[in-house]
Order: structure tokens, then sequence, then C-alpha cells
């Protein structure tokens, strides 16, 4: 999708710290983090929210937990702890329409979130 900016950071035509990268999955800092940790993982493909997935993509929505269980181990959250969240929809706060999950860690997180 041309205007989508999770699309133009998968594409490469948009500039993003890169944490990690597989044929299907991108993952990459968040430019506003709410927590010291705060990644953002998303699958290359465009899909718009969790309303979205077919069941093709069980494939790769479970890859995605695996990456986030990988990059939780890398910057040190998998053992204090950490959340991942999604937005879905409007009313649930999702800004990008292109599904993602926020990996947050390295403070203490409360509940519930906003």
């Amino acid at each position: 999708m041309s205007d989508c900016i999770f699309c133009k950071i998968a594409n490469k035509e948009m500039d993003s710290e890169i944490v990690y990268e597989d044929e299907n999955i991108i993952a990459f800092k968040d430019v506003n983090p709410q927590a010291p940790v705060h990644l953002l993982i998303i699958p290359k493909k465009h899909i718009e929210s969790v309303m979205d997935f077919e069941d093709k993509d069980s494939e790769l929505i479970s890859k995605i937990f695996f990456v986030a269980q990988k990059l939780a181990q890398e910057f040190d959250v998998h053992e204090s702890g950490f959340r991942i969240v999604n937005n879905c929809g409007k009313e649930g706060g999702q800004t990008v329409n292109h599904v993602h999950f926020h990996l947050l860690g390295k403070r203490s997180l409360t509940w519930p979130p906003g």
C-alpha cells in the first residue's frame, strides 16, 4: 500500500532503526517510545488489522510471537517482564492501519494501560 508508513519501512523506502528482519516480518524501534524498550513487530505483507487475518496467515501470526520472544531475550526483558500489545480499530487505539504488535519493557507497566 503506497501511503502506509509501515509498508514504506518494510520496503526500505523510509528509514527506521530495524532490530529484526526476515522474509515476512520486520521489527523496529518505535519513534515515540512509551518505555525504554519499545519495538514494533509487523508483517511485511500489508494487513490492516487483526480483523483482516485469514486462515492462510496463521503461520505468520505464530512467527510474529516467536520473533517477540527472540527480541525479548535480545533486549533483556525476558526475565523482568514485558508487554505485547495490539491495538485494533480507532477506539482500540490503532493509529496506523497496518497490523503491528508493540513489545514494551524495561519499566514497570501498569494496568489498565489507558
